[in-house]
């Protein structure tokens, strides 16, 4: 039974999860699997990239967020899933060695006006290395189901 309704949610700072360490050998394994760009799999390339040296994707440190969101509240919630990503910024490399706190911040909340038995969590998601520097941004609305819609009187 899920613990978290959107009636438990409100504006601000809902908190922050972690640290998580991201190894060297994951980077590179998913590198491989989904996104084979230099800077990703070989770290002598990588120092002659942008980046200066290897790092995860992006879309590994989509993947590593979402993962910490499930651990932290998601699977303990009535989620409904989303419905889109509004954006998604990564502002610093992920290296190897990297200890990962996300912090989430609800920025607004409605009700559904057409379906009274969920409503909708305007989040902003923050990865912040040891050093809380941001290194990826995501605004995303959560769906939540309502808990008067679950308990009926």
């Amino acid at each position: 039974m899920p613990k978290l309704y959107f009636e438990d949610f409100k504006p601000g700072v809902l908190g922050e999860f972690g640290p998580r360490e991201v190894t060297r050998e994951e980077i590179i394994a998913f590198a491989k699997e989904y996104d084979p760009q230099p800077m990703h799999l070989d770290e002598e390339a990588a120092r002659q990239t942008m980046l200066g040296g290897l790092s995860a994707s992006g879309w590994h440190t989509c993947g590593l967020m979402m993962r910490m969101l499930c651990d932290w509240f998601i699977l303990d919630s009535a989620s409904m899933g989303a419905n889109a990503v509004d954006e998604v910024k990564w502002l610093r490399p992920v290296r190897p060695g990297d200890k990962l706190t996300l912090r989430t911040t609800v920025l607004d909340m409605r009700a559904s006006r057409s379906r009274p038995e969920m409503g909708f969590i305007s989040c902003l998601f923050e990865l912040m290395n040891a050093s809380r520097e941001t290194v990826m941004e995501m605004r995303s609305s959560l769906i939540m189901s309502r808990r008067a819609a679950q308990n009926p009187s």
